[in-house]
């Protein structure tokens, strides 16, 4: 690990009690051999140090230190917690360096009473360190997210093979008998409460496994737990599902010890209230409530977490079929809604989530979906329901007229230079043409630039085919060959 000041490793948490009994300022960091991440943001860490002589400067290694990661609800690295007078007053989850220097200046930045709190960005001995961490942090994340169609084939058939190895399998440090890291131990007597069998897989015994695997699921972190060769996530996840009794549905709505099913099925054909008559046993006020949310988007997803963030396997399975199909979509996270997560059960019918319906009709779980995605059978449904793609959307509207423009505001009222100066070239030329505001539709906006692979407006296009922007407009007019471009 980098140092540029005085940091102290903590080894126990009653060392760490003595420390903080002083009352001093004092940043804690919870940091990993493996991760990258922690690595650069602790030379920052050690940088600050020099710049705040009256702080400690305290390093945790989070999964040799379970007592102390559990304290404080450590659940991913880097992570830093801030005290003041011996009391934890803020903390910082993940790699922003500007936001390190930021909460230590204004924890540690006054060392005397009426002092400005400045950021150690400002000038001091940690700035350098810190822009070149956020550059080099930037140009990490600002690559393309790393996909398991990066691994190599061989890996992914073998990754692949991992997974689907047992109903339930633990990637975790160590064995289920001797594990390695306190976060591994904490899923293992989970697993053993809900008397599930599973099979164990201890990374730190093949390196190519356990990096490709934070690829292949894109989870940076380990334990992580699979059923059926989905990802239901790591250790806070796992105590979270486990605590609420949504760990013992999973399980049971997948047939972990039950059947080989997948999934349970809606017993009766698909009605309007996802196959069943009369929710029974619901109040009139959440059967209205759930119809209510329900048909409140043309396709609703309702789903662990969100669709940015889902929080397990088969929530994160349908979002990505449903963002492959260029479907515009509302999710409902059942986790923040107890009333909804367990009255949509029985208004539908179905145990187990995600549940997706269109236009207010259940189509089913993950496997289901995953299934007719395969089969195109759920793009068949969606348009029969009038549901079309954003790219059906897009190639219609270039399709609408020979000549057709995507401007923002209109022919008669451009709401932006480069749009009249096209419009302009346009008329001059005396050519007929159709146009699309794309102020007033975000999702063709962002999704045209895509299509096209073209990032501004306006946007010019002959038969379906991009011609161009203002620049290239203007230049073909002023050569006298816009016309004869637009009418070959």
């Amino acid at each position: 690990m980098g140092g540029g000041g005085s940091v102290k490793e903590v080894q126990s948490k009653a060392e760490l009690d003595k420390i903080l009994g002083d009352g001093s300022p004092a940043i804690l960091h919870f940091w990993a051999s493996w991760c990258e991440a922690s690595k650069h943001m602790d030379q920052v860490f050690s940088h600050l140090s020099t710049d705040f002589p009256h702080a400690h400067f305290l390093r945790v290694e989070a999964e040799e230190q379970p007592e102390i990661s559990e304290q404080h609800s450590v659940s991913a690295v880097p992570y830093f917690v801030f005290f003041k007078e011996g009391k934890a007053v803020d903390t910082l989850e993940g790699a922003d360096p500007s936001s390190l220097a930021n909460k230590v200046a204004k924890i540690a930045g006054s060392i005397t009473p009426g002092d400005p709190a400045a950021p150690a960005s400002l000038g001091m001995a940690a700035g350098p360190t810190i822009l070149e961490t956020v550059q080099e942090l930037a140009r990490e994340n600002g690559a393309p997210q790393v996909s398991s169609s990066s691994l190599d084939d061989r890996l992914t058939k073998r990754l692949q093979q991992l997974v689907t190895s047992h109903p339930v399998i633990l990637f975790m440090k160590g064995n289920p008998e001797e594990p390695k890291c306190g976060f591994s131990q904490k899923v293992v007597d989970i697993l053993k409460k809900e008397k599930v069998k599973f099979g164990s897989f201890d990374i730190l015994t093949d390196s190519e496994v356990r990096e490709g695997l934070k690829k292949f699921s894109n989870w940076p972190t380990y334990p992580q737990l699979y059923c059926k060769g989905e990802l239901l996530g790591g250790c806070d996840i796992v105590i979270t599902m486990h605590e609420s009794g949504e760990l013992t549905e999973v399980f049971k709505d997948h047939g972990v010890g039950i059947s080989d099913s997948l999934e349970a099925k809606p017993n009766k054909s698909m009605g309007g209230k996802g196959g069943i008559s009369e929710p029974s046993g619901l109040s009139a006020a959440l059967t209205t409530r759930l119809a209510g949310v329900i048909n409140s988007s043309p396709v609703m997803l309702f789903m662990k977490g969100t669709a940015d963030e889902p929080r397990c396997g088969f929530s994160r399975k349908v979002v990505d079929i449903l963002k492959q199909e260029n479907v515009e979509f509302e999710t409902f996270d059942i986790l923040t809604d107890d009333e909804v997560r367990q009255g949509l059960k029985v208004y539908s019918n179905w145990s187990s989530y995600p549940q997706l319906y269109i236009k207010g009709e259940l189509i089913g779980g993950s496997d289901i979906v995953l299934e007719m995605q395969k089969s195109g059978e759920l793009r068949k449904v969606l348009a029969e329901k009038g549901i079309h793609s954003l790219e059906y959307r897009i190639k219609n509207l270039l399709n609408s007229s020979p000549v057709m423009l995507f401007m923002k505001g209109t022919p008669d009222a451009p709401r932006c230079g480069f749009s009249s100066k096209v419009v302009n070239a346009l008329k001059e030329e005396g050519v007929d043409f159709g146009s699309f505001d794309i102020l007033s539709d975000e999702e063709v906006r962002q999704g045209l630039k895509t299509f096209s692979n073209w990032p501004t407006y306006p946007q010019l296009y002959y038969k379906g085919e991009l011609v161009g922007g203002c620049d290239i407009v203007v230049e073909l007019h002023s050569g006298g060959e816009l016309k004869s471009t637009l009418s070959e």
